[in-house]
C-alpha cells in the first residue's frame, strides 16, 4: 500500500491517445454547433433517436423533454429501480446575454438591443467582440421560427461597444462593478436608415424602421412578436484548440456543457447495466435551478414515478431515491497561473491530472452545500483506482475568498448518495473558457466506469 498520494499529470498515461483526440475533436464540433439549452436538448435528442430511445416509457431505452429545456434519459438495468440507480446530472444552460421583451431602439445614428445578463458574469469581458443572435420566435398562430445569425462566415456578428480610453478617465477610476453598467450592455444591430420615398415628409426611427423591414423579409414577424421570443446574445464563431500542442480547448459554454457531452458519450457506450442508468441534464443552473426547467422542480420526481408505472415494478418512489447513487457533473476551477493567490494550494486541483471530485461547495461554512459523505467517496475511489483512472479532490478556492454552488445540494435533499464530479475550466463563466484534452477524456472514463459498476 502506498502511504504517500503522489499525483502526476494524466498525460503521463494518455499519450498519442487515439480515442482522447478523437473525442476532443468532436467535442469541438459539439460547442461550436449547441450554445444555448433548446440547441443542446434538440442536439441531444437526435443522437438519442439514433441510438434506438423512444420516448415510450413502457421500453428499456427511453427520453423525455419537459419545455425543450430540460432532458430525461433511462436505460433500464437488470436489478428493479428500489435496489438503487446510477445518476448522473449537469445543465445546460450557460451565462450570457438575453434580449429584453421590448429590446429595439434607436439612438446617435444605430439601432441597438437592450440586454439583460443571464448569470453569473464580468460584465466587460462582453463589450468589443463579435457576438452571435441564437433564438426562437413563436407567433401567435403557434408557429416557431428557430434563427440563428452571426456563425456562418457570411452572416453579420452583433457587437457592444466599448468607450475608448481617451475618454474613460473617469470610468477607470471606478471599481470594476460599478463602472460597466447592466443597462449599457447594449448590442448593436444595424445603422442604415430606410429609405426615404417621401422627401418632404421628416420620418423618425429610419434605422429602427429598416431594421424591422429586414425582419419581417427574413422571418415574416413584426416588433410584437419579439414579446414571445427568446433571443441569446452569445460569443459568436467556433470553440478552438488553445495552444501549439493543442492541448487545451477554448469555447464557450463549456460550463456545463463539457458535462453534458462527456456524460451523453459514457451513457451511450457503457455496457449493459445491472443498475439501471440515468441522465438527467437541467435547465436554469446559472440563475438558481428555479423555474420549471430547473433542478428544484419535480420534473426527475414524475419520470421516475413513470418509469416505475410503466415498468409495472413494486416499491415505492422513496426507496428509488434513497438507494440512489449520483454523481452531479459540473465543471471545477483549478489554479490559475496569474491568480494563484485566489486558492489554498495544497486543496487546489490542477489542470491535467484527471476529473476533480468536488466533496462539497457553498460559502465560506459550507453554506449552501451538499457534503458527500465519506462511504460514497471511498465507493468512488475504489472505483477509479481499479481501472487506473487518474483523478483528483479540490475544493473552490480560500474558505472565506467566495464560493458556489451545484445541482448537488438539490438531489440530495431526496436522501441518496451524490457529488460533485467533473473536468477543471480556466476562465470559467467568460466568452470563452478553456479545458484540458486530457481532463475531458478521463472525465469521460470515470463517468464510464461510474455507469458500468456492478456493486
Amino acid at each position: 500500500m502506498e502511504l504517500e498520494v503522489k499525483k502526476t499529470t494524466a498525460w503521463e498515461a494518455f499519450y498519442d491517445n487515439l480515442e482522447l483526440n478523437q473525442l476532443a475533436n468532436n467535442y469541438l464540433d459539439f460547442l461550436s454547433q449547441n450554445k444555448t439549452e433548446r440547441e443542446t436538448i434538440s442536439w441531444i435528442k437526435n443522437v438519442l433517436e439514433k441510438h434506438g430511445f423512444e420516448q415510450d416509457f413502457s421500453q428499456d431505452k427511453v427520453f423525455k423533454t419537459l419545455h425543450n429545456k430540460t432532458i430525461f434519459i433511462a436505460k433500464r438495468g437488470k436489478k428493479p429501480l428500489t435496489s438503487g440507480t446510477r445518476l448522473i446530472c449537469a445543465h445546460v444552460d450557460s451565462p450570457r446575454l438575453d434580449l429584453k421583451q421590448h429590446p429595439l431602439y434607436e439612438e446617435c445614428e444605430v439601432v441597438l438591443a437592450k440586454t439583460h445578463y443571464y448569470g453569473g458574469i464580468k460584465k466587460y469581458q462582453w463589450l468589443a467582440r463579435p457576438l452571435a443572435l441564437h433564438g426562437v420566435i413563436i407567433k401567435t398562430n403557434g408557429k416557431k421560427i428557430n434563427f440563428v445569425l452571426g456563425e456562418n462566415q457570411d452572416d453579420p456578428v452583433f457587437t457592444i461597444s466599448d468607450l475608448l480610453p481617451h475618454l474613460a478617465h473617469k470610468q477607470i477610476e471606478k471599481k470594476v462593478k460599478d463602472a460597466f453598467e447592466a443597462e449599457k450592455l447594449n448590442i448593436i444591430l444595424g445603422h442604415i436608415p430606410l429609405k426615404n420615398k417621401d422627401n418632404n415628409k421628416k420620418q423618425e426611427k429610419r434605422i429602427k424602421k429598416h431594421l424591422l423591414h429586414l425582419l419581417f423579409e427574413r422571418f415574416a414577424i413584426g416588433e410584437e412578436d419579439l414579446y414571445s421570443a427568446e433571443i441569446q446574445a452569445v460569443p459568436a464563431g467556433k470553440a478552438r484548440f488553445v495552444g501549439l500542442d493543442k492541448g487545451l480547448i477554448g469555447g464557450y459554454g463549456q460550463d456545463d456543457r463539457a458535462c453534458v457531452f462527456l456524460s451523453l458519450n459514457a451513457f451511450l457506450k457503457s455496457d449493459t447495466p445491472n443498475y439501471t442508468q440515468i441522465l438527467i441534464f437541467w435547465d436554469k443552473e446559472e440563475i438558481g435551478s428555479d423555474g420549471s426547467t430547473g433542478a428544484k422542480s419535480f420534473f426527475l420526481q414524475y419520470c421516475l414515478e413513470e418509469l416505475l408505472d410503466a415498468w409495472k415494478e413494486k416499491g415505492k418512489i422513496s426507496q428509488v431515491f434513497l438507494n440512489m447513487k449520483a454523481i452531479s457533473a459540473d465543471v471545477h476551477a483549478p489554479i490559475e497561473a496569474d491568480y494563484q493567490d485566489a486558492h489554498e494550494k495544497l486543496n487546489a486541483s490542477r489542470l491535467g491530472y484527471g476529473p476533480v471530485f468536488c466533496k462539497f461547495t457553498g460559502h465560506k461554512g459550507k453554506y449552501g452545500a451538499n457534503d458527500a459523505h465519506a462511504e460514497y467517496i471511498a465507493w468512488l475511489r475504489n472505483i477509479l483506482n481499479r481501472k487506473q483512472i487518474p483523478w483528483q479532490m479540490a475544493e473552490l478556492g480560500k474558505v472565506d475568498l467566495g464560493g458556489g454552488g451545484t445541482v448537488a445540494k438539490f438531489l440530495a435533499s431526496y436522501g441518496g448518495d451524490v457529488i460533485d464530479c467533473g473536468p477543471g475550466l480556466l476562465s470559467m463563466h467568460s466568452p470563452f473558457e478553456i479545458s484540458s484534452t486530457v481532463d475531458l477524456y478521463t472525465t469521460y472514463l470515470a463517468y464510464k466506469a461510474f455507469f458500468e459498476e456492478s456493486t
